[in-house]
């Protein structure tokens, strides 16, 4: 270990860009953050300037650096995570984008998945993706790109278009275009990548038509791919460790042995499983994927994603105007013994695992005369624990275990309240890590594998620390009379917006 030296994580989330700066011990030494703009240009459009975005990146890791008062010379390494499957296309020759950022949430490729569902495509792409045909992942974003955006074809033609998730584009810039990669786990989410040969599936490509050229080369998520330029910081740092925001989190949680859980509650809910070197195939509505490469060797996972979490607590703020900020919405369910018979589904742009309705719409259900703000605000935080409590039960059911803890992390977790909730529900303890920030933690210890920061992953594993537990303290009858009405509730928003019928 190089006691002195320090690791940059690059946390560029679905709201703001982050930098995160990790000395030995693990210990946050220095961060900055700027928030980006989020366009809603129609409904279920969601987009983002990849020029603002990185602009917000730089701003932050000099912000980081300043805060933790070191010098440039100082920082051993760069890790970088992301959030997934947001698609940015440009230009080779200036590095200019020729589109806003298609970011994971949008919609708008809703009619291409039903097209590849009709053409009878779901069978093969789950079985060499791992994924299911969804608007949420990379590869119909970027054909809506080609068939939409006139320079998209033009640069084709000419050999010069390059598509990437944020990783790549964030690896791009800051290399001053020398590395055009990115890593397995976000490879893994664009619907291309075959999980079991590391590669892009020729079929895929051509059905989606892609160049092959336009496509980033996959590396290792921890490995040297490339020098971050001078200009940004002062003088070179190698870029050493690249993992997607929720890959990231399952190993800066130091889950990995299979069968461990970790649950992150952003701006969606995401929880992952280590299953070891084997990738196991669901019968109940999630994800396999990777969850990193280290040293030739693959570790598989299986992921559950709800896509509102944390977004639905910033409704209760900006749309309702409810709470001022974050925290008040603990304040308000916990002034209430319950939520009076109020449900809340998070569906604003569709239902994730294990449901997959892209149809489904936001619900609020229950309403009576007596129904107030804080039975809203205890229904919103409910039902991100009734989201996770789908995504554990089907988990313990693909991969055959029992789920004995849950590691929680994100900004949301900060929340006693929901993760007492979250304990009740699942009937296991919930540990709370004495740093949050694992997801940005996951990607420090990447790069510093890389570079001999950390000798292996038994030294690694030694960082982390449990800060709170979460026990078990409802009746499971009752618990089990709430999941009723939850599901009931589910039930009756989905489909919402077909208008097939």
């Amino acid at each position: 270990m190089q006691i002195g030296k320090y690791v940059m994580a690059l946390d560029e989330g679905t709201t703001s860009s982050r930098a995160v700066i990790f000395n030995a011990y693990g210990a946050i030494a220095g961060m900055g953050q700027k928030e980006f703009t989020q366009y809603y240009p129609q409904p279920g459009y969601v987009e983002q300037d990849p020029v603002e975005i990185l602009e917000a990146q730089l701003y932050a890791m000099r912000e980081a650096v300043a805060q933790a008062g070191i010098k440039a010379e100082d920082i051993a390494c760069i890790g970088i995570t992301n959030q997934r499957e947001t698609t940015v296309a440009w230009d080779s020759l200036t590095g200019v984008p020729i589109c806003n950022a298609i970011v994971w949430q949008c919609r708008r490729t809703a009619p291409e998945c039903e097209r590849l569902k009709e053409k009878g495509w779901g069978d093969y792409i789950y079985r060499t993706t791992g994924l299911i045909i969804d608007a949420y992942f990379s590869g119909t974003k970027m054909k809506w790109i080609l068939d939409n955006v006139p320079a998209a074809k033009e640069l084709a033609a000419k050999g010069r278009l390059r598509f990437g998730t944020i990783d790549t584009w964030l690896v791009y810039s800051l290399t001053d275009g020398q590395a055009y990669v990115t890593d397995v786990s976000n490879a893994s989410r664009t619907m291309l990548f075959d999980i079991h040969r590391l590669c892009w599936d020729q079929k895929l490509i051509e059905e989606f038509g892609i160049p092959r050229g336009a496509l980033p080369q996959v590396v290792e998520s921890s490995g040297i791919v490339g020098m971050c330029q001078s200009p940004v910081l002062g003088l070179e740092i190698p870029i050493a460790g690249i993992a997607g925001d929720q890959h990231a989190a399952l190993f800066g949680q130091c889950c990995f042995e299979p069968g461990m859980a970790k649950n992150t509650y952003g701006t969606g809910c995401f929880m992952l499983m280590n299953t070891g070197d084997r990738p196991v195939q669901s019968a109940n509505g999630l994800l396999t994927t990777i969850g990193w490469r280290v040293n030739g060797k693959v570790t598989y996972a299986l992921e559950g994603s709800a896509f509102h979490a944390g977004s639905a607590i910033n409704w209760l703020r900006d749309g309702l105007k409810i709470i001022h900020e974050p925290r008040d919405a603990d304040v308000l369910a916990e002034s209430v013994p319950d939520s009076s018979g109020v449900v809340f589904v998070p569906a604003f742009t569709g239902l994730g695992a294990p449901y997959w309705d892209m149809y489904a719409r936001g619900e609020l259900i229950g309403l009576t005369r007596g129904t107030t703000d804080a039975h809203i605000a205890r229904a919103v935080l409910e039902s991100i624990a009734y989201e996770t409590y789908d995504l554990f039960e089907c988990m313990q059911k693909d991969a055959d275990v029992a789920i004995r803890e849950l590691r929680v992390d994100g900004g949301v977790s900060r929340s006693r309240f929901l993760m007492q909730f979250q304990s009740d529900l699942t009937r296991c303890s919930v540990y709370r890590p004495a740093c949050v920030e694992t997801t940005a933690m996951g990607a420090a210890m990447l790069a510093g594998l890389a570079v001999g920061m950390w000798e292996s992953m038994d030294e690694l594993c030694e960082l982390w620390k449990a800060q709170t537990e979460f026990s078990p303290d409802m009746e499971s009858s009752r618990a089990e009379k709430l999941l009723k009405r939850w599901h009931k509730a589910v039930q009756r928003c989905r489909g919402w917006e077909d208008d097939s019928d």
